[in-house]
């Protein structure tokens, strides 16, 4: 139980980071949306844009994130040699990565549709590899157990990007049709939506230079054969990462290739726009990730913990489940994050959040092949999953659009996760609270049916107190069986 509430404390800290950060962050959607007409096509560069260098990221880090976890917690190894090695080979192969996109401009900014603006895929990939650079330190004070300095980081990038998007994207703006000589010195309108990715850029240079404490103290030091053996476990998780991250970004990245339509960066914004409002789910999976890695590989050298990783992932999945529930019962309120040119889009939120829970309980069921050492079981996983995701996209979007991409996520995370489970209680039995988990989605499906039922059906207002009924009464029944259990016990 202690274990529990140690792990409970640190992701409700990196829960706070990440859960308002992406709030902070949400204001940048209505500025986006409002800003950038749907018609436009705006707001779909930047997804577009945006689900390139996410995928980059997880190539740029090559599972190294994970692999200095499992590494720095073994007795045998050295952490301080282990964070050198990895930080010297993650930093190399992110400036290589951002030479040769600088070198091969034109080619690669044609293949991506942005010939005329080759602009926004060199700032992009200066971003992404600061960003990979900085996985490293930031995974250094998880090890650390330092949560807050990481929090503090990642608020402070988020409140200096927010100030800086409101500055170029409504002051400015603003001032610039009274003053235009004074202000035109440091604002172009002609720019537009590229402002989103040079501030992207000033950003993330910034925070770099405030991991000065973690990137010097200490003898810089390469050691070839860690660095092999550190190779040959992060190989498989590089695999599982890319087609993780294509689960999530394959359809944006897809999408303007695939899509008939003439207007296919327009529906793309939509799809964006619309899918942020479900990204809840993976602001809470993120934050349990943060805290249940080292958590796991800090427990994996002590006795059998598997009766923890049984509780955690049936309370992983209650509070996904609330979350749910949340979100469809307030999305007449929820929707004004985004502009109204995007609702049409909204009813693939509950379909996205459908898919980012079954993305956290694979996430869960991952660990018994990380602690065993055969990453390559979730290349397996992450492969196949992510082959139905681009099978379906490719099969379907040209006809049903981004709803397409939707359900393609969706049946993405819903194999991966069934496989993983399957063969994970043959090699890493864990007793895992089925019946108990089943209930509550059980009841999850029937509250939704509800929701879906008042929303369409009634006023906004009633629609809003029934719902919110709803809700207490989820709430309730968590409380009411889970204290009795606790009293049994």
């Amino acid at each position: 139980m202690a274990n529990l509430k140690s792990l409970a404390k640190d992701t409700a800290i990196y829960g706070m980071s990440s859960i308002i950060g992406r709030f902070l962050n949400y204001l940048l959607v209505p500025l986006y949306t409002a800003k950038l007409a749907a018609a436009g096509g705006g707001y779909g560069v930047i997804t577009n844009m945006y689900a390139y260098t996410a995928l980059l990221l997880v190539i740029l880090t090559y599972g190294m994130e994970t692999t200095f976890f499992r590494f720095a917690n073994k007795s045998e190894e050295d952490p301080q040699k282990v964070y050198s090695t990895i930080l010297m080979s993650v930093g190399f192969t992110a400036f290589l990565f951002a030479v040769a996109v600088i070198l091969f401009i034109t080619p690669i900014s044609s293949v991506m549709g942005y010939a005329d603006h080759p602009s926004y895929v060199w700032v992009m990939a200066l971003t992404v590899a600061l960003d990979a650079f900085q996985c490293i330190p930031f995974a250094y004070l998880r090890y650390k157990k330092r949560p807050l300095k990481f929090a503090a980081f990642k608020l402070f990038f988020i409140i200096l990007n927010i100030a800086l998007n409101l500055a170029f994207f409504l002051v400015l703006p603003a001032l610039y049709e009274s003053y235009p000589d004074v202000v035109g010195k440091i604002y172009d309108p002609a720019v537009g939506v590229g402002y989103a990715f040079y501030i992207n850029l000033a950003c993330t240079s910034i925070i770099t230079f405030c991991f000065y404490k973690e990137l010097t103290g200490f003898q810089y030091h390469f050691d070839k054969a860690l660095f092999k053996r550190m190779l040959t476990y992060s190989w498989p998780i590089l695999v599982l990462g890319i087609a993780g991250i294509l689960n999530q970004t394959a359809d944006k990245i897809l999408f303007p290739y695939i899509y008939k339509g003439g207007d296919a960066h327009a529906q793309l914004g939509i799809y964006g726009a619309a899918s942020k409002i479900a990204m809840i789910m993976a602001m809470i999976t993120q934050a349990f990730r943060y805290a249940y890695e080292p958590f796991v590989f800090g427990k994996a050298k002590d006795k059998d913990n598997r009766e923890t990783y049984a509780k955690a992932m049936k309370f992983f999945i209650i509070f996904t489940l609330l979350a749910f529930l949340v979100v469809v019962g307030y999305m007449d309120v929820l929707r004004h994050i985004i502009g109204r040119d995007y609702w049409e889009g909204l009813r693939v939120v509950p379909i996205v959040m459908a898919a980012e829970i079954m993305m956290g309980v694979y996430f869960n069921l991952s660990f018994w092949y990380k602690l065993i050492d055969k990453t390559i079981w979730g290349a397996y996983f992450s492969g196949i999953g992510c082959l139905v995701l681009i099978a379906i996209n490719i099969i379907f979007v040209p006809r049903y659009g981004y709803m397409a991409c939707a359900w393609a996520g969706f049946a993405g995370y819903a194999t991966a996760m069934t496989l993983s489970y399957i063969v994970g209680q043959k090699k890493y039995p864990i007793n895992y609270p089925l019946k108990s988990i089943g209930v509550y989605v059980v009841i999850t499906a029937l509250f939704y049916a509800v929701m879906t039922y008042a929303n369409n059906h009634l006023d906004t207002l009633p629609a809003l107190g029934v719902n919110t009924v709803v809700i207490l009464l989820f709430i309730g029944h968590i409380l009411k069986w889970e204290d009795l259990k606790i009293q049994k016990k």
